[in-house]
């Protein structure tokens, strides 16, 4: 992309990250937004010398405007920002909910909009400047070249998504990676619990074969006791489990048992006893 004069509102752990990436391809950052401790910190850290300025300053001065704010932030903040925006200028934001719409505001002054969402999670550190992920893409067909320009520089990989099908991109990657920490986090916690010192070391070797193996063939990758149809071992496990996960074991389960009957991996008896053991009160 054509080096540009670039501002970001929001210096969060994905705007500082974005900044710090797109000053490395030789963009100039005229500045990023953020007013807590902790943004304030991520700025000097990642992007020593640049600017913290107003958002209007930002928008008034910046040939591409990146909001990196929260989505139930969006709306509002593309409201306020729009009447400093100019014809010609880009404006994009990180989000993977929306899409166009939500910057229909900077449109109407003749700013070029687009959605421009990295799917990876970031924890704002240098650790994040190295890694490369696919961005979710939504803008004008006479933009996607310059949108997809600007992804190369973040070093990212384009994945171009309809504007009606932004809600279904981001829940699929919000189920596949905030639900795998809350899954994760609760095998942990069970291991914990009966003495392990280290529950990462046990899971890491299975966890990452899994997720390899599932990536890779799909649902031929399933493994346990409920692929297997083995109903005894399950109605154990939920009896020896909390009630939080084992909450969340019954829901994993039922749809674990629904995909296996589907796709042939038990028999329909089975999955009935299954059905029913994972519909039962369990009293510890």
């Amino acid at each position: 992309m054509q080096r540009s004069r670039v501002g970001v509102v929001g210096a969060g752990r994905v705007g500082a990250v974005l900044a710090a990436r797109l000053r490395a391809a030789g963009h100039e950052i005229v500045g990023v937004s953020g007013r807590s401790d902790a943004t304030r910190l991520r700025i000097a850290t990642l992007l020593g010398d640049v600017p913290v300025l107003a958002p209007v300053q930002l928008a008034t001065e910046a040939d591409v405007l990146v909001l990196a704010v929260p989505d139930d932030s969006l709306a509002e903040v593309a409201e306020q920002l729009a009447p400093a925006s100019r014809p010609g200028q880009y404006v994009v934001h990180t989000s993977g909910r929306h899409g166009r719409a939500v910057l229909a505001p900077f449109a109407d002054q003749g700013a070029r909009t687009a959605a421009v969402h990295p799917a990876m999670t970031f924890t704002g550190t240098e650790i994040d400047l190295d890694r490369s992920c696919v961005f979710g893409l939504t803008a004008a067909d006479d933009d996607r070249e310059t949108i997809a320009a600007l992804v190369a520089d973040l070093g990212g990989t384009p994945m171009w998504i309809a504007e009606a099908d932004r809600v279904a991109y981001h829940a699929a990657l919000a189920h596949g990676a905030n639900h795998l920490t809350t899954l994760v986090t609760q095998a942990m916690d069970v291991l914990r619990g009966i003495g392990a010192d280290d529950p990462a070391s046990v899971l890491r070797p299975l966890l990452t074969a899994a997720l390899d193996n599932t990536l890779a063939y799909g649902d031929a990758a399933l493994t346990g006791p409920v692929a297997r149809g083995d109903v005894d071992t399950v109605h154990a496990h939920l009896g020896a489990l909390g009630e939080d996960t084992r909450r969340t074991y019954r829901a994993l389960a039922e749809a674990t048992a629904e995909r296996a009957q589907v796709t042939g991996r038990i028999d329909a008896e089975p999955a009935r006893r299954l059905r029913e053991v994972l519909g039962e009160e369990t009293v510890r």
